[in-house]
């Protein structure tokens, strides 16, 4: 408790510091006004850059004319409507902390002369309370700002939460969808494959007159499979991106497979007069990987070496590297991929040759795709070296065994 005398001098000092408030309020307007470090000030009306301001400096009235100056409740509601305020407007911590900052400049810029009328110790006390009714409103609406933007970030993130959940529910259904429209079509193309294969055979055995209809099965029959390759590798990546390709690991003898899967390709070869070289001198003997996956990311390069070379050769090169790994090479003498197109020759339905033989008119646009994503599950890396005119070559580097774990 204060004495009599003591109370009056700070009586005094609080009907000047009312007296004041105006003054006050229009210098420290006018410095945020000014101020280019409070940016969103420019945008507020004069009711709204003001806000509770003035019950801050009412409550400094209050706590210079009190005995407690622990006695901030008035402070503590007007700062922190102050802090949502600021929020609401697009407020930094920042912008929050200079406009105090020039209200502490402001008040005692103005209270200058009477704080100096007062005895030291009377001086020191206002002095000691201005500056702890600033403080304390300063951190109320730093405490009320930061919970405006914590509780809006958490809001964000349960709608970002639940975005993804939806997104990954109507992903599922669009896959499940999808997988079982591919099942449907693949029963009426197998049919009218096997009727056309049919229709060709009747027609064969018969005379020349009738060749116009056989050129036109045949064509109903490449039709046929071109748009089965393209269902089944539709269906290859759609398992993929779901997540339901299960791969099954054993120990295969690479250059069998290699060799076996050479034969395969090797009429698409021919009838092209290419020449397809293995270069597995230095292969490992043995590999632990899902023979099936590599065969089909084995056959899809070569498919498409073949489609995109018309002359020359396409190598087929196997090599043990360092650290457990082993390289698998497929080099052509194709037409070459243009730099600015490589970045997207593993999309889907890309196609980026510019001159194409009539063979590559039947490619579906997802073999590389098909690749890219089966090389991954493989745990492996590819990589792509072209130049147009010249040629290509696949480079993928495999681990030597894929753990179940590791899958």
């Amino acid at each position: 408790m204060m004495n009599p005398i003591n109370s009056a001098f700070m009586e005094t000092i609080s009907q000047a510091f009312a007296s004041k408030i105006d003054e006050i309020l229009n210098q420290w307007k006018t410095k945020v006004r000014l101020d280019t470090k409070i940016e969103n000030s420019k945008n507020l009306s004069e009711p709204a850059l003001i806000n509770l301001i003035p019950q801050v400096l009412e409550a400094m009235t209050t706590a210079l004319n009190e005995s407690e100056e622990d006695d901030f409740e008035i402070v503590a509601q007007a700062s922190l409507e102050h802090g949502i305020n600021r929020f609401e407007h697009g407020y930094d911590a920042a912008e929050i902390s200079r406009e105090y900052r020039l209200l502490r400049q402001v008040v005692f810029s103005i209270l200058k002369d009477d704080l100096l009328e007062l005895p030291k110790t009377e001086s020191y006390r206002a002095f000691r309370v201005i500056d702890a009714v600033i403080d304390q409103a300063s951190a109320y609406c730093f405490h009320q700002f930061v919970e405006e933007r914590t509780q809006k970030l958490e809001n964000l993130q349960r709608q970002i939460t639940n975005n993804n959940e939806e997104l990954t529910r109507l992903l599922s259904l669009s896959q499940e969808s999808f997988s079982q429209l591919a099942h449907e079509l693949k029963t009426p193309l197998n049919s009218i494959m096997a009727y056309s294969q049919l229709l060709l055979r009747q027609q064969q055995a018969k005379t020349e007159e009738d060749s116009i209809t056989i050129e036109r099965i045949e064509r109903v029959l490449r039709a046929s499979r071109q748009l089965l390759q393209l269902v089944n590798n539709s269906l290859e990546l759609s398992q993929v991106d779901a997540g339901k390709t299960q791969l099954k690991l054993m120990k295969i003898d690479l250059n069998s497979v290699i060799a076996a899967t050479v034969e395969t390709i090797e009429p698409l070869a021919q009838a092209k007069e290419l020449s397809i070289i293995i270069s597995n001198d230095r292969a490992p003997e043995q590999v632990i990987t899902d023979l099936s996956r590599f065969q089909q990311i084995l056959i899809n390069l070569l498919s498409n070496a073949v489609r995109y070379t018309e002359t020359g050769s396409i190598t087929v090169i196997c090599e043990s590297l360092p650290d457990d790994k082993w390289l698998l090479g497929i080099r052509d003498t194709g037409i070459g991929i243009a730099p600015e197109n490589m970045e997207r020759i593993f999309q889907p339905f890309s196609r980026v040759a510019q001159r194409v033989s009539k063979q590559a008119e039947g490619s579906t646009g997802l073999g590389l795709t098909i690749v890219s994503q089966l090389v991954e599950l493989l745990k492996g890396e590819i990589e792509v070296i072209s130049q147009i005119g010249e040629g290509s070559e696949f480079m993928i580097i495999f681990p030597r065994e894929i753990k179940p774990n590791n899958r």
